[in-house]
């Protein structure tokens, strides 16, 4: 499989749309189920690739299943059904069958066909376990804007929204119909049942722009279900978080959990920001730094007048002077690209793999992943360099990532 695909990144363009021309023209019901317009189409083969890479690149790896079972709960919003993955298979092998060339071998195809059934059938897996409806309809009841570029808005769904801290969830506005993007869930559940999403504008987006800019209270989004493993693990070990961005919302529903329930070990937090302008919460922040006993958090944001490249290059200074990583559980939230070099990086300073817990995230960025390998042309070309720090699932401290919006 690999080595097929190796292939098709090389094609990487004409592979995605070559899958949906014949998607379309085989089950032309199907192109309802998808964005409309041509520029929200062409990110929709992004993020097909995008998943794609992921997938070949973690197949031994134990996160997968998970991965793939919250992937099938997730698409409830689509009522994505059974025959549903029978044409999206089909239209695949048929995708890579055109593209691979010599690689796509008798043994290549049945490999694909296998792999492509055991993630359909992980996925169905997952639908089928998720309760509640396949999307929450909720309104807007408050909306804070931070600048042009940060909106946090809390919202009350008509149904009970179960979540947990650290968790994220699609979403959906009639103001641009038929898109979908990835949100973290701002807030430790509360008793009134609202959840607040912290919203990056993005140039250039479509959903963003309209969530931040355009969206008032009393305006109706649709939530897909609560997705997502930063949840907070409470093993009696000292603990740190570290948020980049707009990646500081999970990492403040997590602080919310454990300052109504202490943790027994300290806790060290650090936030970065391409400025000290872009601290949009560090009025809480030193509030629980101030009544927690147990945190001890430190700020990263360039020096003034300096590129904000340089928060990270301060990040790395700072975690390689605070030691003790063999002995943590490390959080990590921010665009994918941060989130690989930060764990690249505290692995070589000692903190244990298995307990440096992020979402899975598709890799970006030219350059190298974590692992340090080269990143194919396919990883490329979903993500080409681009800069964008405020980003709920894309921004790049390092000039690279996806606006994922």
């Amino acid at each position: 499989m690999k080595s097929s695909f190796a292939v098709v990144e090389r094609r990487a363009e004409h592979a995605v749309k070559f899958f949906y021309s014949h998607l379309f023209w085989h089950n032309p019901d199907m192109r309802a189920l998808f964005p409309a317009s041509a520029e929200d189409m062409e990110r929709q083969r992004d993020r097909l690739f995008a998943a794609l890479t992921h997938v070949i690149g973690h197949l031994e790896d134990e996160t997968l299943l998970p991965y793939l079972r919250e992937l099938g709960r997730d698409h409830r919003k689509f009522l994505a059904g059974p025959a549903h993955y029978t044409a999206v298979g089909a239209s695949l092998l048929a995708a890579l069958a055109e593209t691979a060339g010599d690689a796509w071998t008798p043994r290549a195809e049945k490999a694909w066909a296998e792999a492509y059934q055991l993630i359909a059938d992980t996925m169905t897996a997952g639908a089928a376990a998720g309760e509640g409806p396949p999307w929450w309809d909720a309104e807007v009841v408050r909306h804070l804007r931070y600048g042009q570029d940060v909106g946090v808005l809390t919202l009350r769904p008509a149904l009970p929204f179960p979540h947990l801290p650290g968790q994220y969830a699609s979403v959906s506005s009639d103001r641009v119909p038929r898109t979908w993007r990835t949100y973290s869930l701002g807030n430790a559940p509360r008793p009134d049942g609202t959840v607040d999403l912290h919203v990056s504008r993005i140039e250039g987006g479509r959903l963003s722009p309209a969530l931040v800019a355009e969206t008032r209270p009393g305006d109706r989004l649709r939530l897909g279900a609560a997705c997502g493993q930063l949840t907070f693990r409470r093993a009696g070990r000292p603990a740190s978080l570290i948020a980049a961005g707009t990646g500081w919302a999970p990492v403040r529903a997590l602080l919310e959990e454990l300052a109504q329930h202490p943790p027994d070990q300290e806790v060290r937090l650090f936030v970065v920001a391409r400025d000290a302008a872009h601290l949009y919460d560090r009025p809480l922040i030193d509030a629980y730094a101030g009544t927690c006993p147990w945190l001890a958090v430190t700020y990263i944001t360039p020096a003034p007048g300096r590129h904000r490249n340089q928060a990270t290059d301060r990040l790395a200074t700072a975690l390689g002077n605070r030691g003790r990583w063999p002995d943590q559980d490390v959080y990590l939230s921010g665009p994918a690209p941060f989130v690989q070099e930060t764990a690249h990086l505290l692995a070589g300073l000692g903190a244990p793999a298995d307990r440096t817990f992020h979402d899975s995230v598709p890799a970006a960025g030219r350059g190298q992943g974590a692992n340090g390998r080269p990143l194919g042309f396919g990883e490329w070309f979903i993500d080409p360099p681009a800069p964008q720090w405020h980003n709920p699932s894309g921004r790049a401290p390092r000039g690279g990532g996806p606006a994922t919006e």
